[in-house]
């Protein structure tokens, strides 16, 4: 029985079987995106196991391999076939070199999916930012604004709101209870079909109506969530409140000090921050087709005691403490903002070395086997 396990996991049959799982994976993830949206099947069908109950236009499957399941079975079966048949052997080092670095090529691509963030700085002329916003995932940040000249923020993740439980904080005088928490949301002034009354006891909530909204798929819209929440101490209640992303954020006072309760898009904090010195849309002479679009910032940095000015164009991002600024867009109103990539992944150099390494094998081997073959050629 243990025979037959090694050389079934071992075996080339298995990677054709898996190769070609993999291209219709690719096929059919992609046609999926039409109707679920880029980011939905890209979770659904290329960062799970498996898939279940899956219509692709017509198509239906019940069942089917996701790409961590694919990707998985890969990196075990050719370690597994490189270990049973692999003897260390001069020769044979290409070999060892090329496997090796398609198992980085596959372990790569999982770390940049479990590391990797994406999120944009949006920064005015003449202003700056210390932080970037995530664009499809949410945070309810309570703020206590007391003190002038500092903000002291607990930031509390969605999946923990969708959860809809008590959350409490050292830094907190308050438990925050969940009681409802829609992931996508509509809010009205008036009543309509599947819309409800917002029940709450305190802030700006009351009088409207809301609903709870299909969750997001169209690459160009994204999710606005709405919830209710109650903080509660040992004495009592403090009220509910409603929070929304269509909403400013609700103020209040406990205990003499002042707070403000804030749903918005997840916040990622930089020991830096960027000024934006000026922004620059070029086009060719006498149209309005883009040339180029670039941003001239100045990088801050207090703890350092840096203090340099950068300019970001097109295919020249800012790479530094680990993350890569690139040109992405702008304020079309008035072109006199800038919007920029913050990408973070810790991984990045990972496919470059794998390709390397593949090569570097590719070139070895070629190269023993064409020295071996002009010394048989030699005459004697």
């Amino acid at each position: 029985m243990l025979d037959r396990l090694v050389r079934f996991f071992t075996s080339l049959r298995l990677t054709v079987v898996l190769l070609a799982f993999g291209l219709a994976l690719v096929f059919f993830g992609t046609l999926a995106q039409v109707d679920e949206g880029l980011y939905a099947a890209q979770n659904r069908w290329f960062r799970s196991f498996v898939v279940v109950h899956a219509h692709v236009g017509k198509i239906y499957l019940p069942i089917f391999p996701g790409g961590y399941l694919l990707g998985g079975l890969l990196i075990f079966n050719l370690l597994a076939a490189h270990t049973r048949y692999y003897r260390p052997e001069k020769r044979k080092i290409g070999i060892a070199m090329i496997h090796l670095g398609v198992v980085l090529l596959l372990v790569g691509q999982l770390l940049t999916d479990l590391l990797s963030t994406e999120s944009s700085m949006h920064i005015r002329e003449g202003s700056s930012a210390n932080y970037s916003e995530a664009g499809r995932s949410f945070e309810l940040a309570v703020v206590d604004t007391t003190d002038a000249d500092t903000d002291k923020v607990v930031a509390i993740p969605e999946h923990r709101l969708l959860k809809r439980r008590d959350i409490a904080h050292p830094e907190l005088p308050f438990t925050v209870r969940v009681q409802k928490f829609f992931i996508n949301s509509s809010l009205s002034k008036e009543s309509g079909e599947g819309y409800q009354p917002v029940k709450t006891t305190a802030g700006g909530g009351r009088g409207l109506w809301w609903r709870e909204m299909p969750h997001e798929t169209a690459m160009d819209r994204g999710d606005t969530p709405s919830g209710i929440v109650e903080l509660t101490t040992p004495q009592g209640s403090l009220g509910t409140y409603l929070v929304s992303a269509f909403l400013h954020p609700q103020e209040f006072t406990h205990n003499g000090r002042q707070f403000k309760l804030d749903l918005r898009p997840q916040r990622f904090y930089k020991p830096f921050s960027l000024h934006l010195v000026e922004f620059r849309f070029d086009r060719y002479a006498g149209t309005e087709i883009p040339k180029n679009f670039s941003s001239r910032v100045r990088l801050q940095r207090p703890d350092t005691g840096e203090d340099r000015e950068v300019l970001i164009y097109m295919n020249s991002p800012l790479r530094y403490a680990g993350e890569t600024f690139y040109q992405a867009d702008w304020d079309k109103a008035d072109e006199k903002g800038t919007i920029l990539q913050v990408v973070h992944n810790p991984s990045w150099l990972t496919p470059y070395f794998a390709c390397v390494m593949v090569a570097a094998g590719l070139i070895f081997q070629f190269l023993t086997h064409l020295i071996g073959f002009a010394r048989k050629r030699r005459p004697a």
